[in-house]
């Protein structure tokens, strides 16, 4: 049995944004708490996007217990039924003024936008599955040392890296003026701004001011983890390791996909949302090779000459940092056409699903992957998570075992 936190080495976990395909996340985190078998919590700062924010505020949440909640965490996502979580909002569709989620006396509403479906089942969610007194006591007692949520600031663009922190535990601030961080107690609120897709949820109101889903230009949040002190990261894409490698649908059905206003929006969706991680994880692996070879051909006194020019520039030392990447085995959207033309053959009758069942071509399921708030969905994907994990058990070991570099 493999105890992670033998040695004092800050773990980070970072959970991308996908909406539905956040299962896998789930089945990835179960897996790993199966291979390590921890007797205390193997992650001290988690960071997310999106549902990426809900799941890792859940585990944070329940960094008390050794597997930090991921078997509940499991079972919420098992309890999705599309009936509730996959409704058309006709007043958000609409662009009509929502009677909920505000107060009559507050001037600003909770919501705006337009948007196709209900968000009130989100929120319920994200309010009552997450333990919040608990997640705030987990970081105060030190459990947990930071929890990062990022959302976009719509009026300016920038994303915004909501932060609440263990005492003692700093966050170095980017120089990149297109990211503002922001220290404060973690509320659903923010999560649920995080998790505002466009086109599919309303932007949300935190504070003063108006935030949608952060994945529209922060999907990963890599640096964030790092600048909150993590030496090494667990990440986790939702991009399957097959998107567009199998063979192109025929050129009748790719024009009939692209007249259609729902496969571009699952284009969309994807390309914001899902796209980014492999640019980030090659910017990543250049900075390790980077940092060996100025420590292979610099002496000491030199190296930290580059280094404290870096500092100047970015507010932070390069420093090499070990990764574990998962990403889905098989295509996400495959299965979710596959599942959705089940719904659309038996109970379910939603026009937006069916819809987008319809549009033929495996590759054209982006949409539907995104939307598919349905068990049987999530549970394909826990398993397809778990497993991915389980079979990577010699390498999970070997990640948390090796010693991490001090420079």
């Amino acid at each position: 049995m493999v105890d992670p936190t033998s040695i004092p080495i800050s773990t980070g976990i970072v959970l991308s944004g996908g909406g539905a395909r956040g299962a896998y996340e789930a089945g990835v985190v179960q897996g790993l708490m199966e291979v390590l078998q921890p007797s205390v919590r193997p992650f001290d700062v988690l960071c997310g996007t999106s549902v990426g924010a809900l799941n890792a505020t859940y585990l944070a949440a329940h960094a008390h217990l050794p597997d930090m909640g991921a078997s509940g965490l499991v079972e919420h996502w098992r309890e999705l039924d599309v009936a509730t979580h996959l409704r058309l909002d006709l007043r958000g569709l609409l662009g009509w003024k929502r009677d909920w989620g505000g107060h009559e006396k507050e001037q600003l509403p909770k919501l705006v936008g337009r948007s196709l479906l209900d968000a009130r089942a989100l929120e319920t969610i994200v309010r009552d599955y997450v333990p919040w007194e608990q997640l705030h006591d987990n970081i105060d007692s030190g459990r947990v040392r930071s929890v990062v949520v990022s959302a976009l600031h719509i009026a300016s663009g920038r994303t915004t890296i909501f932060a609440e922190l263990a005492k003692g535990t700093s966050f170095t601030a980017s120089r990149d003026p297109r990211r503002m961080p922001r220290l404060t107690r973690l509320e659903a609120d923010h999560v649920l701004a995080s998790a505002a897709i466009p086109l599919l949820f309303p932007a949300r109101r935190v504070g003063n001011d108006f935030y949608c889903d952060g994945g529209v230009r922060f999907n990963t949040p890599i640096a964030p983890a790092i600048r909150c002190g993590a030496q090494r990261l667990v990440v986790v894409s939702l991009l399957s390791q097959e998107n567009g490698s199998g063979p192109q649908a025929p050129v009748g059905d790719r024009i009939h996909a692209y007249n259609s206003p729902v496969f571009l929006i699952g284009k969309v969706l994807n390309a914001l949302l899902l796209d980014p991680l492999h640019y980030d994880l090659q910017v990543l692996d250049r900075f390790n090779r980077m940092i060996s070879a100025l420590q292979t051909a610099l002496p000491p006194d030199e190296l930290e000459a580059v280094q404290r020019v870096i500092r100047e520039s970015r507010g932070l030392p390069y420093r090499r940092i070990e990764t574990l990447v998962f990403r889905p085995s098989r295509d996400v959207g495959h299965m979710a056409r596959e599942r959705a033309n089940e719904l659309q053959a038996s109970r379910f009758s939603s026009w937006l699903l069916a819809r987008t069942a319809t549009l033929g071509s495996l590759w054209e399921s982006d949409m539907v992957s995104f939307i598919l708030f349905d068990s049987h969905f999530a549970e394909q994907l826990i398993e397809l998570g778990r497993n991915d994990a389980l079979a990577r058990a010699d390498e999970i070991h070997a990640f948390f075992e090796r010693p991490i570099a001090t420079t």
